[in-house]
């Protein structure tokens, strides 16, 4: 079982549910006013039958957002929530985090927050120092990615440039972070499973939004031992819902007004638009439990032969030296 659970959760006793949770990312737009947060983790929310997959992040409409993960406590957590909403500061959140541990043992914590004040960003990020090893924090000045129990640094160092090469918007670019960790063991309980994670969840709050009801959330859970790798399943839920652009062209000036990949849905010959194609460009069809169904190189004629999927929602996904698309297409 790739979890470590100290005390079992109970809705109904209100005993608590302590999990070691492992990377995850807040962030804010000054710009739109919106708050998200997104994560993942090697805990089986099927087998302990968990309510929520999102439920390591809170959203604060138009103020902030905080994580609270590494033997997470959800009364710090909605301390921390309190905390926020008097006008605290990420850093001054940490520090009553740190001072006022509802069992008195902040160095098995972890905390990232993110927040608006006075129309700019601020964060702050806390890791305890009994939290488990690979463990660490990086802060921007929107954004705050944190982990434990990781392959190493550089699972939190790749969510970070995903998330500030993606150009799309928030939701977009916290989905990319995770797509940072998209690593087989980035939560190292999971490598024997073949996935980086067992759960993980992108959800966004605009201003006008209220509190526990974001506007956008999409999450996944997987099974231990399935071998299902999540953060795909994930950009396949999430490319169904949201559209993130498409990168910048000088062939195609309107390409995010032209159809991704076509005929869509799809018989048998699945086409590659132009300005999408470039030498030495590889792809995979991933199904939307997170398998990795088909793979090759994209030819000079820029197709690709479907004949053999089955009907139903997949994502192609798309690689080459400079660009990766993940686009989702249904074949008849």
């Amino acid at each position: 079982m790739k979890q470590y659970l100290l005390i079992t959760f109970s809705l109904f006793t209100g005993f608590y549910n302590f999990a070691q949770d492992t990377f995850s990312i807040v962030a804010v737009d000054t710009v739109t006013g919106e708050v998200g947060s997104a994560g993942a983790s090697c805990v089986d929310l099927i087998a302990i039958n968990y309510p929520s997959d999102d439920f390591l992040g809170q959203l604060i409409p138009g103020v902030g957002a905080i994580n609270t993960q590494a033997s997470y406590n959800p009364s710090n957590q909605n301390t921390a929530r309190q905390r926020m909403l008097a006008g605290d500061t990420p850093d001054e959140i940490i520090q009553y985090m740190i001072n006022n541990d509802i069992q008195g043992t902040p160095g098995v914590r972890q905390y990232g927050v993110s927040a608006i004040i006075n129309n700019g960003g601020q964060s702050a990020a806390f890791t305890g120092a009994n939290t488990m090893d690979y463990k660490n924090h990086i802060t921007g000045p929107n954004y705050s990615i944190q982990g434990n129990i990781l392959l190493g640094q550089q699972v939190l160092d790749s969510m970070e440039a995903r998330f500030n090469r993606e150009e799309g918007d928030l939701a977009c670019k916290l989905m990319a972070a995770l797509q940072g960790a998209n690593i087989v063991g980035a939560d190292s309980r999971c490598a024997s499973n073949g996935t980086s994670s067992l759960f993980a969840f992108v959800k966004v709050s605009q201003p006008t939004d209220t509190y526990g009801n974001p506007s956008f959330l999409v999450s996944v859970r997987t099974s231990d031992g399935a071998g299902i790798e999540p953060i795909d399943s994930l950009q396949t839920k999430f490319s169904q819902v949201h559209h993130c652009g498409l990168a910048k062209t000088e062939d195609v000036p309107d390409a995010s007004k032209l159809p991704y990949i076509y005929p869509n849905p799809v018989n048998n010959i699945l086409n590659i638009p132009a300005y999408l194609y470039q030498e030495e460009m590889t792809y995979e069809i991933i199904s939307m439990d997170g398998k990795s169904i088909q793979t090759g190189t994209v030819s000079n004629q820029r197709k690709i032969d479907t004949s053999k999927l089955k009907k139903g929602s997949y994502l192609l996904r798309i690689n080459s030296q400079n660009t990766r698309y993940s686009l989702p297409f249904k074949k008849e």
